[in-house]
């Protein structure tokens, strides 16, 4: 029989499929407070975490992805709830499990560790074993609780992202999409992440590495930089790439971060988007269900090249 996240990637063979929009904005209209864990809340408030799968699969999402982001024991040891991790993570994936449609598919988050490297010296302070180790054990708890593929997004660092992507093979076998962050340099006209790594090389390392999908999320740069992003990224690697951008530039209104683009204008930038290769296209901070479902109208029956 063939796995469902074996299905999906036959899927983006012939489809363009949507992904869903941000976690954190969601969680944050929903009462989580800065500095808060928001894993925990896979524990003690289940309701908003399906509530929120739910919507997004309502407005046309093909896929979700779990409430784990920051889910590793290295980042939830600064909460002091690293004997959690596998329960979080778990928990995690059976929340949207629970509210997967058929023909819906869940990605469970995996995300940076907050720490760097020993191979960045000097400022390197995690061996790399232990970032192994860390990753390997949430995949392994993602997987148990019924994830179909990994989505290790947001990362700046490619030996963090690779280590990520060795250790999901390595415990799951199971498909991974694994995307970057990059920032656009307006003096050279050049995107890069927060290390220096352009678009190209990061696909060719990921690909490497074992990952089956790459591409970008979040970046400063909003939905218009992503089609270069992208076009880079294919001169190195003919995997499948996927997209998930900001809504925007994030604006600090009163006592809370904004975001300037609306469902309408986001949507507008994602033709060019799927023209320049994505199969999977979604949204990341400042987004909502609403930006998802005008997404979906707008890429449903487009055909990537």
């Amino acid at each position: 029989m063939v796995s469902r996240g074996q299905a999906l990637l036959e899927r983006l063979k012939d489809e363009v499929l949507v992904f869903d929009g941000a976690m954190g904005t969601m969680l944050f209209q929903a009462g989580l407070t800065p500095g808060a864990c928001p894993e925990l809340w896979n524990a003690e408030r289940p309701d908003v975490l399906q509530g929120i799968h739910r919507a997004y699969f309502d407005a046309g999402s093909d896929l979700v992805e779990t409430n784990s982001f920051g889910g590793t024991r290295l980042k939830l040891k600064a909460f002091g709830l690293e004997g959690r991790c596998r329960e979080l993570n778990e928990q995690a994936a059976r929340l949207a499990r629970g509210v997967c449609p058929p023909g819906g598919y869940v990605a469970g988050s995996m995300g940076p560790t907050g720490h760097l490297p020993d191979t960045f010296e000097p400022l390197g302070d995690t061996p790399a074993d232990l970032f192994y180790e860390s990753f390997r054990e949430q995949a392994q708890a993602l997987a148990a609780g019924g994830v179909d593929l990994f989505a290790i997004e947001t990362m700046m660092i490619p030996d963090e992202a690779v280590l990520a992507i060795k250790a999901a093979k390595d415990a799951t076998g199971l498909p991974v999409m694994c995307s970057m962050t990059f920032q656009f340099n307006q003096v050279r006209g050049v995107d890069r992440t927060m290390w220096g790594t352009s678009p190209a090389d990061a696909a060719a390392t990921l690909v490497e590495a074992g990952a089956d999908i790459v591409g970008c999320n979040c970046g400063d740069g909003g939905p218009g930089r992503v089609p270069a992003i992208l076009a880079e990224m294919r001169t190195t690697t003919s995997a499948f790439l996927a997209a998930y951008p900001n809504a925007g530039i994030p604006k600090v209104v009163g006592d809370k971060t904004v975001y300037d683009l609306s469902p309408d204008a986001m949507a507008a930038a994602f033709p060019a988007i799927v023209a320049a290769g994505a199969r999977i296209v979604g949204a990341c901070c400042g987004s909502t269900p609403a930006h998802i479902r005008r997404i979906a109208e707008t890429v449903r029956g487009l055909r990537a090249v």
